[in-house]
């Protein structure tokens, strides 16, 4: 499908949900120089055009990435420690994704359940919420707690595990930026809302996301009902 005209006027939408998953770069933060600055830095070290590197790396595992250009480094080992450094040392680089920060203490304020299901290392995510001050879920799914990476459904599968949620059969709702993650997520089941930070229309289109909006401003969570565990989240202005 392509994309001719980008029209982010849909009237708003209610959507029922359970529990909440979100990626962290791209959604809840852009850090892309940083990254950018990191795998140069691993390119340079390995002889790999860092570009080359770039074309592939995002919304993809570190382990994954260095499979296929360096596999002696592909160990989490080297890359907790390797990505543990990158908010340490290029933190000025990230910026929040508009509304993320408040979407999250919305979250908290209400008690409702969600986790961050990234491609990232424990240090990496960790290290970004400490550094930019962003409230920590009480569950994270990271690279290290899966043995396939997404587009695999297995993380956000793991994801809805942690919640540990009383439904049967639990709405939830997944925020992802890259075509990788938005397929981990239709593939896991679940209602994908889709970013348009780091990613073409059209790459988002043909994933299947069901919602694309251009921010976190556009999701709201209007209500949480603890009784019930269930909330309504309202989606305006997303992609007609």
């Amino acid at each position: 499908m392509t994309v001719t005209e980008a029209n982010f006027s849909a009237p708003a939408q209610m959507i029922e949900c359970h529990g909440l998953l979100f990626d962290m770069d791209g959604t809840i933060i852009d850090s892309t120089p940083a990254i950018v600055k990191h795998w140069q830095k691993i390119g340079n070290e390995i002889g790999v055009d860092p570009e080359v590197i770039l074309a592939t790396s995002h919304g993809r595992r570190s382990i994954d990435v260095l499979q296929m250009y360096e596999p002696k480094l592909a160990n989490w080992e080297y890359i907790s420690k390797a990505e543990g450094r990158i908010p340490i040392e290029y933190g000025s680089d990230a910026v929040e994704i508009p509304g993320s920060r408040a979407m999250l203490d919305q979250l908290e304020e209400q008690a409702a359940p969600w986790a961050i299901v990234t491609s990232g290392t424990r240090p990496l995510v960790t290290g970004w919420l400490d550094v930019m001050k962003l409230a920590h879920p009480k569950n994270i799914v990271t690279a290290e707690d899966v043995p396939n990476g997404k587009p695999d459904p297995a993380c956000y599968k793991m994801g809805e595990k942690k919640l540990l949620l009383q439904q049967q059969k639990p709405s939830i709702i997944v925020f992802e930026d890259a075509p990788a993650g938005v397929r981990s997520g239709k593939a896991a089941g679940y209602t994908v809302i889709a970013l348009y930070t780091t990613h073409s229309l059209e790459q988002l289109v043909e994933a299947g996301a069901d919602y694309i909006v251009k921010d976190m401003r556009s999701v709201t969570l209007k209500s949480w009902e603890q009784s019930t565990g269930s909330g309504t989240l309202e989606v305006i202005n997303a992609l007609v």
